[in-house]
């Protein structure tokens, strides 16, 4: 997020009142997933990804429209019948994403959002050449890497640039600018003092570095662009064109509403299930916020938590399995880990991130005797899934094709788009017309331009870090900062990650600390996955944490709330999961590594019980209010849990039977006190 952006943030204060006093219409319209005006207005300010054009020339639009459908059916296509050679399919992918993403996305604020400019279609036309270069001349590009000529320097260059101004245009400054520091420190390094100087390269030999190998724009980031996430993209538009994000609202409604502080739990609920598809933090915290926001303010939530809790569900969408983030599938290509095993290891943290949310949220409406809504303002459970229940089928579909079957992810995720088209025809309500289809891929191939463009940018930070070692010498700092102390290593690791993935998307956010931060966990032992998932979980994280935290930003714009407020209530009421990447970082079995089932359960259940502890002191309620004393002790029996060794667990659970046996006696004697 660029200065100017954050500044009218602040400035304007993210406040609508159309979106802060919703009628019951609006509300009921907002769980179907409709939208109000001004919160589609509140996206596109907040998340420049959405943005975009509305294109008046029909024969423009219709030009767009089939531009989207021919890029989806591509790659749907060659996912099940096989890709052209590397180079020329990731070219011609990025080739694609430029093009999309250069009719949808202007120059700059005030240029037209209703038509395209002669100098976007220069940058169209430069967009399209690059590809047929490749594939004109693919085995001389291929045999020459290292010795480019100058058409091939040519080539390099305009690919720079244009995918520079994309990422600029899509996602801000930071990630263009982050990027320029890096070929600057490529092109400069000789001059760079300390352990960070290297031999420097000509712009020769890095220009060819990020066009003519796999370890540039190229790389494996796009790889991963051009086939797992466009597919799973492609499928959460198919999903929302079926009514699955209705689905989700109505069951979180049936099952939590009318429970203690109901709306706060529909709303983690709605949000997780509905972010493990689509893996966007700002889309998810106006896509669901915008129903359970206005609930959990008439409950009696107030603005800043209510929209804390839809910032921190949301953002726990990309954590969680099956899908998670698109950052999930990059994390299996770096490690060359099965996508499979990927979401084995994540399910149990995600998991306990998410019971940390709702414990907070119980004990927050029972120190505050919030209650639920009513039942009959509630839609039936058994209805819902009568009407709609269907649409798990696709889900439990990919699920036992990732795990059980041993197919790949690619084949699983066509297979599951296609499965989820044939049954959404088995109700009414659920039913896709063919332009229902042609309008979700569209909409997929529009969702992925931005995607693609910031895999491809920072396609040139990791195409600098491999060429100069940066990686390997910004792990010896981190450890060097910390003395070789694992403890302080996190620390610093976690500083990096939460720095770097400010202002960031998220997707470049975690391939950058990727690159730079986890290796430093990797010296000192740590599992690769395990050492991974904590540089994801602190990317992802940075979108909580103010000054530049998007999602709460987004949730504030619909509760009304302080965005800095917001931010820092989310912040606490997300702490579970500050700690949940130390405690798998000390205790691998969380993340079943190399763990039998009675140890992974014995681990799993104290890592519960920790953040059971970390809730009751954070918010320092238990039955009733508990004494400022008794809430550090409870925080500091929680600490003992991160370490799964028998002792540490011992003293935990003996702190956690002295704080419930005193706060029930304590309050069944105040009541008694008062009684009388």
């Amino acid at each position: 997020m660029d200065q100017k952006s954050e500044d009218n943030v602040k400035k304007e204060n993210l406040s609508f009142d159309a979106a802060t006093e919703m009628s019951e219409e609006d509300i009921l319209r907002a769980r179907e997933g409709v939208l109000t005006r001004e919160q589609q207005e509140l996206i596109e300010k907040l998340d420049k990804e959405a943005s975009v054009r509305t294109l008046v020339n029909p024969v423009i639009n219709k030009l767009f429209y089939m531009a989207c459908v021919a890029v989806t059916a591509y790659h749907f296509i060659t996912s099940y019948f096989g890709t052209p050679a590397v180079h020329k399919h990731r070219s011609l992918h990025v080739a694609m994403m430029l093009v999309l993403g250069f009719i949808m996305y202007p120059f700059s604020k005030k240029s037209s959002y209703k038509s395209v400019s002669l100098f976007d279609w220069i940058l169209i036309a430069l967009s399209a050449i690059v590809p047929v270069y490749v594939w004109i001349d693919y085995a001389g590009i291929i045999s020459r890497a290292g010795r480019p000529n100058t058409p091939d320097l040519v080539m390099a260059t305009i690919l720079v640039i244009l995918v520079l101004e994309a990422s600029r245009r899509m996602a801000g400054w930071s990630l263009p600018i982050l990027s320029s520091i890096f070929i600057a420190y490529g092109l400069f390094g000789r001059s760079t003092p300390g352990m960070f100087g290297h031999r420097g390269y000509t712009w020769l030999q890095l220009s060819n570095h990020f066009f003519a190998n796999t370890e540039g724009i190229y790389g494996s980031s796009v790889s991963v662009a051009a086939s797992y996430i466009f597919l799973f993209i492609l499928f959460g538009a198919i999903m929302g064109k079926s009514g699955m994000g209705a689905f989700f609202n109505d069951i979180a409604m049936a099952l939590a509403g009318h429970t203690k502080g109901g709306p706060a739990k529909v709303s983690v609920i709605a949000s997780g299930l509905l972010g493990s598809i689509n893996g966007s933090a700002v889309a998810n915290v106006v896509t669901t916020g915008a129903f359970t926001i206005p609930l959990m303010k008439k409950t009696g939530y107030s603005k800043e938590f209510a929209g804390a809790v839809e910032a921190t569900a949301s953002v726990g969408g990309q954590l969680l399995p099956p899908v998670m983030g698109a950052a999930a599938f990059i994390m299996a290509e770096i490690l060359s880990m099965k996508y499979s095993v990927i979401i084995v290891h994540a399910a149990i943290p995600a998991l306990i991130y998410y019971l940390g949310i709702i414990i907070q949220v119980q004990l927050r409406a029972g120190k505050n005797n919030l209650v639920g809504l009513p039942r009959d303002q509630l839609p039936n459970p058994l209805a819902v899934m009568k009407d709609k229940g269907h649409l798990l089928i696709p889900i439990i579909v990919l699920i036992y094709l990732l795990l059980f079957s041993g197919t790949t992810v690619i084949y699983s995720a066509v297979i599951t788009i296609v499965v989820t088209i044939v049954i959404a025809c088995l109700k009414k309500s659920t039913r896709m017309s063919v332009k229902d289809i042609l309008d979700a891929s569209v909409e997929g191939a529009k969702s992925t331009v931005p995607v693609a463009m910031a895999c491809a940018c920072v396609g040139i930070i990791v195409g600098v870090t491999s060429k100069t070692g940066f990686g390997l010498t910004m792990a010896n700092a981190i450890i060097a900062l910390g003395h070789q102390n694992l403890f302080f290593t996190l620390i610093f690791t976690m500083i990096t990650c939460m720095i770097l993935g400010m202002g960031v998307p998220s997707i470049p956010a975690y391939i950058i600390t990727a690159t730079i931060a986890a290796p430093a966990l990797s010296k000192l032992g740590i599992p690769p996955i395990a050492a991974h998932m904590f540089a994801f979980y602190f990317a992802m994280f940075a979108n909580l944490t103010p000054p530049v935290a998007l999602a709460a930003f987004a949730a504030a714009g619909l509760s009304g709330g302080d965005p800095m407020k917001t931010g820092f209530a989310a912040v606490k009421l997300a702490i579970a999961g500050f700690i949940v990447p130390y405690m798998f970082v000390y205790s691998p079995q969380l993340l079943l590594i190399d763990t039998e089932f009675l140890e992974g359960i014995r681990v799993a259940v104290g890592a519960c019980v920790g953040v059971f502890m970390i809730a009751a002191a954070v918010e320092g309620y238990l039955f009733g209010r508990i004494h400022p004393i008794l809430r550090i002790i409870s925080f500091a029996g929680a600490m003992c849990l991160i370490d799964s060794g028998l002792y540490t667990d011992m003293i935990g659970l003996g702190i956690l039977v002295i704080l419930v046996a005193f706060q029930w006696f304590w309050v069944k004697k105040s009541a008694t006190v008062t009684a009388s």
